[in-house]
């Protein structure tokens, strides 16, 4: 299962974003739609923020273990909010099409 958390403060605005595990949609290894439909997401989310803000970030990646955080490190611009927001409702749908046994999708406030 793909686990999610959502790091916002007290008022909503994303200020990170974490997902661990591998959803085992079934299939072969490297065959799974979920995780990749996630990855596709988070990487593309992750690319945009620094290629089209100037905004302040740290991120991590480990394939082997399905790993991925990214968290802001300064106040975020608009188009990032934007982009956090875009991920997150991708996430969500693939959340209701295939199931909180792939993946699932918590909120955290810091």
């Amino acid at each position: 299962m793909i686990r999610v958390t959502v790091f916002q403060d007290s008022e909503k605005l994303v200020k990170g974003i974490e997902c661990s595990g591998h959803a085992g949609y079934g299939g072969d290894e490297g065959t799974d739609i979920v995780c990749s439909a996630v990855s596709a997401l988070t990487l593309n989310m992750a690319n945009s923020v620094e290629e089209f803000t100037d905004d302040g970030f740290q991120g991590e990646m480990d394939e082997e273990n399905g790993g991925f955080s990214f968290f802001f490190t300064k106040a975020i611009s608009r188009e990032s909010k934007l982009l956090m927001d875009s991920l997150i409702l991708g996430l969500t749908n693939i959340r209701e099409s295939y199931g909180e046994e792939y993946i699932t999708i918590r909120f955290k406030e810091v």
